[in-house]
């Protein structure tokens, strides 16, 4: 919760991938609350003020998921809600001729969405939410130990710098909006 609050604030890719990983979390735990508190959240030490708010937080998304019928698989609609925000930005920034630097970034990640639209089945998702999909897949490999390619982790070098910038220009639109 208090990452996922900072990075709400500050990196809006880095929060969905960040709530896209407490997801997994749940899953993994069941969505049972009990576990969850027992077993993950006694791992860190907390004030005594944030303890109750951590574990309202986890309680109430775990509440969510069932809710929703997420405990198996996809993602949360207030999840799905930022990936939108996210892709709606894009779409402004492609179709204005006043960001050209991102506009260029995105025609060289393009080539490694398609690839990996090539390989599964992403065609119908959105490039954004494949560029999400990537990136999240590599951090599962990592934390698995597995080693990725020097041509992968181009691609996420990229993938990351794009998903930077529209995380950039969705935060400077929610303050002050953008002239597209």
């Amino acid at each position: 919760m208090i990452i996922a609050n900072k990075l709400r604030s500050s990196n809006r890719a880095e929060y969905l991938l960040y709530m896209w990983q407490v997801e997994d979390i749940l899953r993994a735990y069941q969505c049972n609350i009990d576990r969850i508190k027992s077993e993950y959240l006694n791992r860190f030490t907390l004030p005594p003020e944030q303890v109750k708010e951590v574990e309202e937080w986890y309680s109430n998304l775990c509440e969510m998921m069932i809710c929703e019928e997420k405990q198996g698989k996809g993602h949360l609609q207030i999840n799905c809600n930022t990936l939108e925000g996210l892709i709606e930005i894009n779409a402004q920034l492609l179709q204005s001729e006043n960001f050209p630097y991102y506009k260029s970034m995105y025609y060289r990640v393009l080539p490694y969405v398609i690839e990996v639209r090539a390989k599964g089945e992403q065609n119908e998702k959105n490039e954004i939410e494949t560029c999400f999909d990537i990136l999240y897949g590599t951090m599962l490999l990592r934390l698995q130990h597995k080693e990725i390619s020097a041509e992968t982790q181009k691609a996420v070098t990229d993938i990351s710098t794009l998903l930077g910038q529209l995380s950039d220009y969705f935060l400077k639109n929610q303050k002050e909006a953008i002239d597209f």
